[in-house]
């Protein structure tokens, strides 16, 4: 529920996934679960739509909706529960679905998700999660026993790729997890032994790992620059087209 702008993370997440045409939503909630259902029972569509008031407020009169068409589950999965430990416990839910989609909700991309999951349909390979670039800057350092540095360099100037979280999942992911197992653990070992695991590389906007740049994601989310906001009409230039 990190705020970016005026609305949590989780919202501008679901907005997005809402864009590419995907509006069936479960949350796999735990710490903190309550705050997530007041969030949505007690929604607000006027803070991130247009409306016109008469009446002195009595009425309103949205211009267009947010959540109208979405379908939101709320799975009450565990205080202590790892992500393999809370997808199972969502697993009746997605029972019926051939293909599904995860997500850790704590970052955000522009990502062409319809290509993604396209890429994916076309294997049969049983998982894909998107691999990014790190959004920070960091230095990896290499050295010998004794301590002497053989080398140091920024992580950017690597072709080091991180899990940001973006998942495409096969019902028979299930298959590979066991009690307890997290899910990038024990059941992404199976599948890279079975080459069933794919990493799709993202080439585009991809960020939210630290308090530094929820910082800087609000400030392209109030700067009306934001890459992930893909719902959103392209601004008119000053004045009208030309």
């Amino acid at each position: 529920m990190v705020r970016i702008g005026d609305r949590p993370i989780l919202w501008h997440l679901m907005k997005y996934y809402a864009h590419f045409g995907h509006k069936d939503f479960i949350l796999c909630l735990g710490y903190k679960a309550e705050v997530i259902k007041r969030y949505f029972l007690n929604y607000e569509e006027w803070l991130s739509n247009d409306f016109a008031m008469s009446q002195g407020g009595k009425e309103l009169k949205l211009e267009r909706h947010d959540i109208a068409d979405w379908n939101i589950t709320f799975v009450d999965t565990g205080l202590h529960a790892n992500i393999g430990q809370r997808l199972m416990a969502a697993r009746r839910y997605v029972h019926d679905e051939e293909m599904f989609l995860a997500n850790y909700s704590d970052g955000l991309t522009d990502n062409d998700l319809t290509k993604m999951v396209d890429s994916f349909r076309a294997t049969n390979n049983v998982a894909s999660f998107l691999a990014a670039p790190p959004s920070q800057s960091f230095h990896l350092v290499k050295m010998e026993p004794d301590g002497h540095v053989l080398s140091i360099k920024s992580v950017r100037d690597t072709d080091t790729l991180i899990n940001s979280g973006f998942f495409v999942l096969r019902q028979s992911i299930f298959d590979y997890m066991r009690p307890g197992d997290e899910l990038v653990l024990a059941p992404f070992a199976r599948l890279i032994e079975e080459r069933k695991l794919l990493a799709y590389r993202c080439e585009r906007f991809w960020c939210m790992d630290t308090f530094k740049e929820q910082q800087e994601l609000t400030d392209l989310a109030n700067s009306g620059r934001a890459p992930w906001e893909l719902w959103k009409p392209p601004a008119s230039p000053p004045g009208g087209a030309r």
